[in-house]
Formats: structure tokens, sequence, C-alpha cells
């Protein structure tokens, strides 16, 4: 019988773009993409298909899945749980995997939908989506329980079986306001996943300070049941208030917990050595400095100064390490331009454009093509308001035509 598996599905470009007062450009996005791709994330919840802003984004992204630029990694967009959604997903975009959303505790549904559903026409709206969208060959169609946690479990048990009997391929288990504890998680998403026999996505937020301790939990619960688990991460945490479950420390907890480590099994394209990377990439793209403890990629993750722990560390790292800072890519030491340096930005010149891109080592066949590849990035440093990183020129560089889809909006 095969072992169940734990996987990471990030939510970054969607959950973590709701960050209130702060965002992401598109090509930061596009970038954030790129290095869940390389840091092994088996799927990224990349936006929202209905929104016109977001159009020529998803489409570009999804032009680079098809090139393999972006493989193995999966698109998903998120909809809301209604036909008109999942109509204008399939019309404004090529997306192949959807998340289809809707609430269902007593208080959403009383609250929000204020007598114009019960709970009845929650499962009708929810299962004539997942209908249409498996009758336009979407490939897989995952169903968000919004509030879960505060659901009566009856009710969710009988919403999840009919998400299932019209094809839907996983439940979000979404403990929106952060409700759940480590035991009331284990034991409802048990129960549900038992019922059910539904891979369970764990979508957790932070309100209460527990997040990925109950994301880690409910994936462990959802294992035990013998389905696998799918955790809703963010790059840093971030998210709507308090935000939702780190990326890195949900990996490292699944990897080295003492209830975890050999016990369940991870998504073996983990790979960690690109930790450091993308934690960097996202604080700068978001401007919020990165916790000086956070786990894996705080400044003091690693760092001792007690005598009794210094004296410990050096002796043997195990002593106050449960892992080591080079598998997070930690501890080659950064440079920093302390002289002259020629950037690239809205107001370059050709000349010190292509001193920029030679650094990259980055050749231009001549001034033509230079020029072209320099009125991209002038539109992509309007376009983040940030200075450019390496990664990106290279990417703006080497994908041009993708890039331009990325900058251009039509109101």
């Amino acid at each position: 019988m095969r072992q169940p598996k734990i996987y990471i599905l990030d939510v970054t470009n969607r959950d973590g773009v709701q960050t209130s007062r702060l965002g992401l450009a598109k090509l930061q996005k596009t970038m954030i993409n790129l290095y869940l791709n390389e840091i092994g994330v088996y799927q990224s919840e990349f936006g929202f298909p209905v929104t016109r802003h977001e159009t020529n984004y998803l489409n570009a992204n999804l032009e680079l899945a098809k090139k393999g630029v972006l493989k193995p990694i999966i698109l998903s967009g998120w909809v809301r749980a209604i036909p008109e959604d999942v109509k204008q997903a399939l019309k404004l975009t090529a997306v192949e995997h959807l998340n289809v959303s809707i609430s269902t505790s007593e208080q959403m549904i009383s609250g929000k939908f204020q007598g114009r559903r019960n709970k009845d026409d929650v499962i009708k709206a929810m299962t004539e989506a997942v209908r249409l969208a498996k009758k336009n060959k979407i490939k897989t169609v995952g169903v968000n329980a919004e509030d879960a946690s505060r659901t009566d479990m009856d009710y969710l048990i009988k919403f999840a079986h009919a998400a299932k009997e019209c094809g839907a391929e996983r439940i979000r288990y979404c403990d929106t306001l952060g409700y759940d504890d480590p035991l009331t998680i284990y034991e409802r998403i048990y129960q549900l996943a038992s019922s059910v026999q539904l891979p369970i996505e764990l979508h957790c937020h932070n309100d209460l300070g527990m997040v990925v301790g109950i994301s880690v939990m409910g994936a462990k619960a959802a294992n035990d049941a013998g389905v696998d688990a799918y955790i809703n991460t963010t790059v840093n945490g971030m998210g709507e208030r308090a935000g939702n479950a780190d990326l890195v420390s949900v990996i490292l907890a699944v990897k080295y917990a003492s209830g975890m480590k050999d016990k369940y099994l991870l998504d073996p394209k983990i790979n960690l050595k690109r930790a450091w990377k993308i934690a960097k990439y996202a604080s700068f793209a978001f401007g919020v400095p990165i916790p000086i403890n956070q786990p894996g990629v705080g400044a003091n993750a690693f760092a001792h100064e007690s005598g009794i722990h210094a004296d410990g560390a050096l002796k043997d790292r195990r002593n106050y390490e449960l892992y080591d800072f080079e598998e997070l890519g930690r501890g080659e030491p950064e440079i920093i331009e302390t002289g002259r340096k020629i950037t690239a930005g809205e107001y370059s010149g050709i000349k010190g454009f292509r001193n920029v891109y030679e650094k990259l080592e980055i050749k231009f066949k001549d001034d033509k093509e230079a020029t072209k590849i320099l009125e991209l990035v002038r539109y992509a440093n309007v376009h983040t308001q940030k200075p450019l990183t390496n990664d990106e020129l290279s990417f703006i560089a080497r994908y041009p035509e993708i890039a331009r889809k990325i900058f251009t909006m039509t109101p």
C-alpha cells in the first residue's frame, strides 16, 4: 500500500499579496513562481483568473510553463465557487487547475450572505462550479471550505462528499481565522479525511500564533487517515492579518520535528538549498524585513552568544542546532559593492545599460537588440518601483516577449 505524502502548495501569489497595504508587481510574482519551482514546491496558486489586471501575467506564466521554464510546478488559479467565475476564468486565461472557494460556517453563511443563501444553496453553487470546470477539461479542481474550522462537522463532511461526487480532486480545509489548535485540527481533519477519502489541503492563518503547528498537525491527520496532504504556505508567512504558514518553517517542521521526522513523507522534490534565496527576494519585493528570529532564514537562526551555547555549538553543532545552515543555502558571504556602480532603471542610457548586462555575462548582438531590452527594463523599473535584481534583469533578457506581456495592462 502506498504511503501518503505531504506536498507544499504555496499561495504567496494569491493570499500573500492580499497582505493589507502591501503587494507584488507582476514581475515580482513571476520571480516568486520561478523560485518556488526551484525550491521544489508542488503547486503555486498564482493568482485570480477573473481579475482583469492579472490576465496578462497569468497567461504569460502559463506560457513559461509550456516552454518548460516553470516545470514541474503546477500553476493554479483561485475563483469563487460559482459558475460565473469558472466561465470567466476559462474565457480570460488558459488556466488548467482551479481552486473554487465558498464559505461553509454558520457564521459566514448568515453574516456574509445575509439570507441570500442557505447551506443547501452553498452546496448547489459549489457543485455547479465544479461540474462546469470538469466539463471544460480543467485538470484538477480543489474545493475550498472557507471557515471550515468553525463549520459544523456533519455539514462539512456532507459538503466534501458532494464535491467528491461531482469530480473534485481535493478538499481545502480553511482555518480562515486561525481558530483551530493542533489537537482540534488533528481530530477534525482525521474525521473528514477518513470519511471522504480525498486528499486534504490545509490552509491556515496565524491569528493565534499557531499556524505552522496546526498546518503540520492537519497534514499528519490526513496522512494518518490514508490520504495525501497539501500544506498551503506563503514565503516569510505573508498574508492577511497575522499571515499564513511560512514556507520554510513548514518544511523544517515536517523534516525535523520529533513526531514527523522519518515517519511522514515530504515531497522528495523539496530542495531547501533555495530557502535563503527565496526568503531574501520576498523580503525585498514586499519591502518587509525578515524577522531576526525567523526559523532557518532569520539573522539569528544560527547565532550563538551565551557562553554555554557558544561552547556547545563549537564542540558539536548538533548540541544547539537541529539542522545545518548550509542546507538552507546559507554560509556564503554576501558581497556588497561600495565603489562605482552602474545600475539599470527607468532612465538608463544604452552604454550604462550594456555595462550592467556585461557584468551578468549577457551579451547582445547589436545596439538594436540592446535597445529593445533596455526599453523593457525601463518599463520593469516603473512597474516594480524598486531597483531590479540580477535575476529580474536576466529574466527580461531571456524572455523579452513574455516580460512585455507581464508589464502590459489595459484598464
